[in-house]
């Protein structure tokens, strides 16, 4: 086989469950809201149960940094490009999670 053959031979991958660059896994709201209350709590060092998903950000205490931080690990759970301001443009749990999943 030539390498023209080869190049243009289709390759089946739908054996392997894989994401391809272009794939994006979908969460439901209910799984980034869980993913968040869990996060802030493990930050603060508190149960997930005290976490008040209407509560400003600001009002746990959650600096900048942490905020920054937050935001890139919850990128790459979302395997989705987000903005490290974005806490700032969506203040709770709630804002963030609407915005996220519509």
């Amino acid at each position: 086989m030539s390498i023209k053959e080869a190049n243009q031979k289709e390759v089946d991958n739908s054996h392997n469950n894989l994401p391809t660059p272009t794939t994006t896994t979908k969460k439901t709201p209910e799984e980034i809201e869980e993913w968040l209350v869990n996060y802030i709590a493990n930050i603060l060092e508190i149960e997930p149960d005290e976490i008040d998903i209407t509560v400003p950000y600001e009002r746990y205490g959650l600096d900048s940094a942490a905020g920054i931080t937050l935001t890139g690990d919850l990128d790459e759970w979302l395997e989705q490009s987000l903005d490290p301001s974005l806490l700032y443009d969506y203040p709770t749990i709630e804002a963030l999670v609407k915005y996220l999943t519509n």
